[in-house]
């Protein structure tokens, strides 16, 4: 084959590659997993923001009904975080630790500690890209998300480039106390495994929601819905008449780089708290 063909034939694959990545970047952005940030208005329900930030300047993310966004759902999830044992929270399974599982683990740490440390700064993160989750709903921990990192951790794992940080208020700003990695909520434990070791981490995922009817929302009894309501299947939701997803979002798993233990590194919730 000619020099020209060879090239000739690369160029066409090159491109093929690069058109079907286009398309199914495309398709992923209008998945409501993965929509853009979109700017959060001012919320009534806002009573405990830091003095001397500014909320109503950060992105909020676009809360689509599918990815069970209603605003009274997701402010359940992030008080679920802190119940390992929540009906609505799938974990992976702890396996027996090795010395090699140790060693990938503080390396892991080592990687991420580099890579986050300029994000003490908040503005640092806003101005790479993360945008604040719910800045108007007062949350023990603030998860300041990166989409695109979060799109390239379905493909690749970089320790030093997580797909969110994790952020304690303060009286006038933010803390950095960690950060969080995900994986589709298809992965296998083995998958998971290969990214952070799970005889180190559990990862978690958030599952068995039923959303109330959508005419119902604003005088919905979130003791039965949302993620801390007791229905938990499908047939009991649909009897109730809501809405159920086995699962929302994907895998997680954080990890709090500054403190002195891989136990509390890789706790499901910062241990400060």
């Amino acid at each position: 084959m000619s020099v020209r063909a060879t090239a000739l034939q690369i160029a066409t694959k090159a491109g093929m590659l690069l058109g079907a990545l286009f398309v199914f970047t495309i398709l992923l952005a209008a998945l409501p997993a993965h929509r853009p940030p979109a700017e959060a208005a001012p919320s009534q329900e806002s009573t405990t923001q830091a003095p001397d930030v500014d909320h109503s300047s950060m992105p909020g993310m676009d809360m689509s009904d599918e990815h069970a966004s209603e605003k009274a759902a997701v402010h359940d999830m992030t008080q679920a975080h802190h119940d390992a044992h929540s009906q609505h929270m799938t974990m992976t399974t702890m396996r027996a630790q090795t010395p090699e599982d140790v060693q990938r683990a503080n390396e892991i740490v080592a990687q991420l500690r580099a890579g986050i440390e300029k994000y003490r700064d908040y503005h640092a993160a806003l101005n790479d890209g993360f945008r604040i989750f719910l800045p108007n709903v007062p949350q023990r921990e603030y998860h300041f998300t990166n989409y695109r990192n979060g799109f390239l951790e379905a493909l690749t794992f970089d320790p030093a480039r997580p797909t969110s940080l994790l952020y304690k208020q303060t009286s006038t700003s933010y803390e950095l106390v960690g950060a969080m990695y995900t994986m589709p909520k298809g992965a296998s434990e083995d998958q998971l495994n290969a990214r952070v070791p799970l005889s180190i981490a559990m990862w978690h995922l958030h599952t068995n929601l039923c959303m109330p009817p959508r005419a119902q929302l604003r005088n919905a009894d979130w003791t039965k819905f949302g993620l801390k309501g007791s229905i938990t299947t499908q047939d009991a939701c649909d009897a109730a008449g809501g809405r159920f997803r086995p699962s929302i979002f994907g895998w997680m798993v954080h990890v709090y780089p500054y403190e002195d233990s891989l136990d509390h590194i890789f706790a499901i919730h910062h241990h400060m708290d």
